[in-house]
C-alpha cells in the first residue's frame, strides 16, 4: 500500500448495542481505489461496520474519515458515498430512468445534468434499453445493476455494497460477479464490499477482512488469505471443501501426528511455540495422489470412503486418525469407495497453528 491519504480510514471504532460489543475497537485504512471486501459468516459485524461507514450507525467511540475528512457524526447524504443493497428496493411505479435520477432530482441537480449522469452510468451498466421500462418487466440482475446504477449516478468516490448479489441465482451471481470487477477497473472508485461468500471475496478483493466477532481476524490480498491464513479461524472459512486439520506436537523439527513423522525443515515458520502441541492444516488441493505422492515429504495411505464427481475435479472423502480427511483430485482420476490410495504431504504446502493460541507458526 501506498503512503496517500487513506481514501476511507477508521480509527479506534467501538459499536455497543446495549450492553453488547458488537464492534470492537477496529482500526482500518483503505486505499484510494482498493477494492476491500469484508467477509465472515452472518453475526460477525461486517454488515454493521459498513452501516458505520455510511452513517446508518452511531459510533459508541472511535472516528471515521473519508477523503480526509472527519465524517463520524456527517448525515449519509454528506459523506460522499453511494451505497448498494441486497434488496434492490426499487420504486415500482418509476421506470428505470425515473429510479436511477429520483435522488438527484431531490437534491435540485439541473436537468441536463441528470439526464448526462444517468446515461453514462446506463452505459457502464450496459441497460440503455431497459431505461423506460419498470422494475416488474426486469429480470433479478436487471434490478441490481439498477441498483448499482443509482448508485453510480451519485459520482461519489465511494462505493459501498452490503451483499448485492445474495438475492439472485448462482448463474447470475457469476455473470454480475464479473460485470462488478470489470466496473471496478473501469470506474478506480474505492469500494467496500460486504459478503458471506468466499468466492466472492477471493475473486473481488484487493484485499479481504475476514471479520469474527465484531474483530477482524486477519487482513489481506486474497493470495495471503488463502496460503498464509494467520489463525484456525480464517485457515477453516477460507477453502472449499475446507483445510484438514490433524492434532500432533513438534519435536524438533519433525512433526508427529498419528505415530507418523513429518519432516518440517522446509516449512517457513514466523515463530516456535512455547509447547509442542500444535495443528496441522493441509489444504484438499495441496495432497499429491499415486505416484506424485513419492515426491513428497509424507506418504500415507487411505480407504476411500466417499466420491464426489464434480466435472473438473474429483473431492474423495476419507478418514485419518477418526477425523474426516479431504483429497482433492483430477476429474479424470479413477477412484472408487473402498480403494486403497496413497497420498503425498509436502511441508511447505501446510499450515502450523499454535494449538492453544490458535495462531499460525
Amino acid at each position: 500500500m501506498t503512503t496517500q491519504t487513506p481514501s476511507v480510514s477508521i480509527q479506534g471504532l467501538q459499536l455497543n448495542f446495549g450492553a453488547v460489543e458488537v464492534l470492537k475497537n477496529l482500526d482500518l485504512d483503505i486505499a484510494p481505489g482498493e477494492f476491500l471486501v469484508l467477509l465472515g459468516s452472518s453475526g460477525c459485524g461486517k454488515s454493521t461496520l459498513l452501516n458505520c461507514i455510511a452513517g446508518l450507525l452511531d459510533l459508541t467511540d472511535g472516528q471515521i474519515h473519508i477523503n480526509g475528512r472527519n465524517v463520524t457524526w456527517a448525515e449519509p447524504s454528506d459523506r460522499g458515498i453511494g451505497m448498494v443493497f441486497q434488496s434492490y428496493a426499487l420504486y415500482p411505479q418509476m421506470t428505470v430512468e425515473g429510479n436511477m435520477s429520483f435522488g438527484l432530482k431531490n437534491s435540485g441537480m439541473p436537468k441536463a445534468e441528470i439526464k448526462e449522469r444517468v446515461a453514462r452510468a446506463a452505459s457502464v451498466l450496459q441497460i440503455e434499453p431497459l431505461l423506460k421500462r419498470k422494475p416488474s418487466a426486469l429480470s433479478g440482475g436487471q434490478r441490481q445493476r439498477v441498483a448499482i446504477g443509482r448508485a453510480l449516478v451519485r459520482d461519489v468516490d465511494v462505493f459501498l455494497f452490503d451483499e448485492p448479489l445474495s438475492n439472485l441465482d448462482a448463474k447470475l451471481r457469476t455473470d454480475l460477479r464479473v460485470e462488478l470487477k470489470r466496473l471496478h477497473e473501469r470506474l478506480q472508485n474505492t469500494m467496500i464490499y460486504v459478503t458471506h461468500d468466499q468466492v466472492e471475496a477471493m475473486t473481488l478483493a484487493d484485499r479481504i477482512a475476514v471479520m469474527k466477532g465484531g474483530k477482524i481476524m486477519q487482513l489481506g490480498t486474497p493470495d495471503e488469505i488463502y496460503n498464509r491464513p494467520q489463525n484456525l479461524y480464517v485457515a477453516d472459512f477460507i477453502g472449499a471443501p475446507a483445510m484438514n486439520f490433524v492434532r500432533g506436537r513438534l519435536e524438533n523439527d519433525l512433526l508427529i501426528f498419528g505415530g507418523r513423522a513429518l519432516s518440517v525443515g522446509t516449512y517457513p515458520f514466523t515463530s516456535r511455540p512455547n509447547k509442542s502441541d500444535i495443528v496441522l492444516g493441509i489444504r484438499p488441493e495441496n495432497l499429491a495422489l499415486g505416484p506424485a505422492a513419492q515426491r513428497c515429504d509424507l506418504q500415507i495411505e487411505l480407504t476411500v470412503d466417499l466420491v464426489e464427481k464434480m466435472g473438473a475435479d474429483t473431492l474423495v472423502w476419507s478418514e485419518l486418525d477418526g477425523k474426516p480427511f479431504r483429497v482433492r483430485v483430477n476429474g479424470q482420476a479413477k477412484i472408487q469407495a473402498g480403494d486403497r490410495v496413497v497420498v503425498g504431504v509436502k511441508a511447505s504446502n501446510c499450515s502450523i497453528f499454535d494449538a492453544d493460541s490458535e495462531a499460525r507458526l
